[in-house]
């Protein structure tokens, strides 16, 4: 019987988890992607791109409601558990109510295991081939960016500004300022001039003009009846270097554990400018520790969440003050999540002091452990 109860339990909350976390995932999945319009309407990526970075999105999101979430769902099952009076059989079929905590427990270790997956392995990865699509990506979406009498100033170091479209779809008396080269620039002046596709590749082909190359304060002149810009050499404004929260694992612990002396820029993504840059300064380490820190210390605070939400087992629906417990262990709940979050920017190059802050969901946890076991103690009698 006891084990027909717990399968329930759990059948039931694992139910209530997939349904909430996918709903609330949703809702804040369609908000992100609405906000991330401005990718495609700014940046002058496709919605190709649009569409993948947003979808990559996803895993990163569930990740971060991953543990409110899972208390929510052990709070709201067991709430309506003593609502239904389902508790009552609980206990008349001689299950203790430390048994059903340390279920809980047990159950727990399954989402902690999840969100270290997901922590370590998943959500860099995800978060590092969205990246890797922008990076792979021209601005295949220029042409529809161009408006008449406005600057454009999407394409990095390219500046371009027309002043009108005609009847037959060019663009006239055209501008370009193109500091694409670092070393020099040139501005480009164009009777007329249009969009067009060679080969799978976005060219921008202009007539009648001049082209006024700077190089070193001296100015030389070049006219010209046809020329034209090939636009996949040029790149939007995205940011395309990798971020900590995209890097591995694996590249962390290399840059936080080799020797300061062998520190070196360790290469992400296809192409060799693409790098993350460890270094041995002392506030880049201290970024390095939190993000790799952070990843294995957030989960260890679920257990923590599934014994609190278990303290609704101590008083049934008709003792004094029930409503109130509720909402009292649902706010503890809420702190300990946004305690864990506060916590992880305390994460430091410091092996001491990360240490601390990594026994303390486990020092919690063995606290609210036993404080349960001795309030259900005084239940009982």
């Amino acid at each position: 019987m006891k084990k027909i109860i717990f399968k329930n339990f759990l059948r039931e909350t694992t139910i209530f988890f997939l349904l909430s976390c996918s709903s609330v995932a949703l809702i804040v999945w369609v908000i992100q992607a609405v906000n991330y319009l401005g990718f495609v309407t700014e940046d002058g990526h496709g919605f190709k791109i649009y569409f993948l970075y947003t979808l990559l999105s996803l895993p990163k999101i569930i990740n971060e409601i991953l543990p409110f979430m899972f208390f929510f769902a052990v709070f709201f099952t067991l709430v309506k558990y003593e609502d239904q009076n389902q508790t009552l059989i609980f206990w008349s079929n001689g299950i203790k109510k430390n048994e059903f905590l340390n279920i809980i427990i047990k159950y727990s270790l399954i989402f902690l295991i999840l969100q270290l997956i997901m922590n370590v392995f998943l959500v860099p990865f995800t978060q590092d081939k969205a990246r890797s699509f922008i990076r792979q990506s021209n601005v295949d979406f220029l042409p529809s960016l161009v408006k008449p009498k406005k600057f454009m100033d999407t394409v990095k170091k390219l500046t371009m500004y027309v002043d009108k479209k005609n009847d037959l779809g060019q663009f006239e008396n055209i501008v370009i300022k193109d500091t694409y080269n670092s070393k020099d620039s040139r501005i480009i002046y164009a009777k007329t001039g249009f969009f067009s596709q060679i080969n799978d590749q976005n060219f921008l082909v202009l007539n009648q003009g001049k082209i006024l190359n700077i190089n070193k304060g001296k100015t030389t002149v070049i006219n010209f009846n046809r020329t034209q810009l090939n636009l996949s050499e040029y790149s939007s404004k995205t940011t395309k270097y990798p971020k900590l929260q995209e890097v591995s694992v694996n590249v962390l612990l290399k840059c936080l554990f080799q020797p300061k002396d062998q520190r070196t820029a360790i290469m992400l993504g296809d192409k060799n400018k693409f790098r993350f840059q460890c270094s041995h300064e002392p506030k880049q380490l201290d970024n390095v520790s939190q993000e790799f820190f952070s990843r294995i210390f957030k989960p260890l605070y679920i257990p923590l969440l599934a014994i609190v939400s278990a303290f609704l087992l101590i008083k049934s629906k008709n003792s004094t003050g029930y409503s109130r417990y509720k909402v009292i262990v649902f706010i503890t709940g809420v702190i300990l999540i946004s305690f864990s979050e506060i916590l992880t920017k305390f994460f430091s190059y410091d092996f001491n002091k990360s240490f601390l802050l990594m026994i303390m969901p486990i020092l919690f946890s063995t606290i609210f452990y036993f404080l349960f076991y001795k309030q259900s103690y005084a239940s009982s009698k």
